[in-house]
C-alpha cells in the first residue's frame, strides 16, 4: 500500500504557522511591522520566541 498525503494538509499547517507568527509578533512588539515579517519567517519565530522571549 502507498501512503499519500494530501496537499491541503500542508496548506492549512503553513498558514497557522504564519498566522500564529504574526499573533506572537504582534502582542510581543506591539507592531505591525514586524508581525508582517515574523509572519513570512512562520515557524522558525515562533519557536524563538518559544525559547528565548520573556512573557
Amino acid at each position: 500500500m502507498y501512503s499519500y498525503i494530501h496537499p491541503t494538509i500542508v496548506k492549512v499547517g503553513v498558514g497557522f504557522g504564519s498566522a500564529l507568527a504574526m499573533a506572537v509578533s504582534f502582542n510581543i512588539n506591539h507592531s505591525i511591522f514586524w508581525a508582517i515579517f515574523h509572519g513570512m519567517l512562520s515557524w522558525i519565530y515562533v519557536i524563538y520566541a518559544l525559547l528565548f522571549k520573556a512573557y
